[in-house]
């Protein structure tokens, strides 16, 4: 074959596979692995979130992100409640003994939710004492849930 001879087309490709590839089906008797839950996700709403150190000082921040947050959006009689509020489900938080801790704020319709989460795996749901004291701050509703990527903490306020 001639060194300088080079082809005028470029070499055929193969055609894309007709169907998906499935991924392998368990073996009987194998426990199936489930997937976690979804990321959170706040649609249709003006939200807020920070990313605090699990610290000691982390709920006193919070509140402060929370009432500046509340204030921009036009919100200034519920500074009491939201920032109480705030600082409960982060302190309660910080007190799972993660790294870090998540604090989301949305509204809608005169209502604020206050999201916070541990990141901290292997945790129960909550202890009985936080989510009446919540209840007791002034919280429409409120709520916890845990997987393994945390406990999540959550409250809606009337503003």
């Amino acid at each position: 074959m001639d060194a300088a001879h080079h082809p005028d087309h470029p070499p055929k490709t193969p055609p894309p596979p007709k169907r998906p590839v499935e991924p392998p089906r368990p073996a009987p008797g194998k426990p199936v692995e489930l997937r976690g839950r979804l990321r959170m996700s706040l649609v249709n709403r003006r939200a807020a979130n920070w990313g605090l150190e699990s610290a000691p000082w982390a709920p006193s921040k919070a509140r402060g992100h929370v009432i500046d947050q509340l204030h921009s959006w036009g919100f200034r009689e519920a500074d009491d409640t939201a920032g109480n509020v705030a600082e409960l489900l982060v302190s309660t938080a910080v007190n799972d003994g993660g790294r870090r801790v998540s604090l989301h704020l949305a509204d809608q319709d005169r209502q604020a939710l206050i999201v916070v989460l541990s990141h901290q795996a292997g945790l129960a749901v909550t202890n009985e004492r936080v989510l009446p004291a919540v209840a007791a701050l002034g919280a429409t509703s409120c709520g916890a849930d845990t997987a393994q990527d945390g406990r999540r903490l959550w409250a809606v306020l009337d503003l």
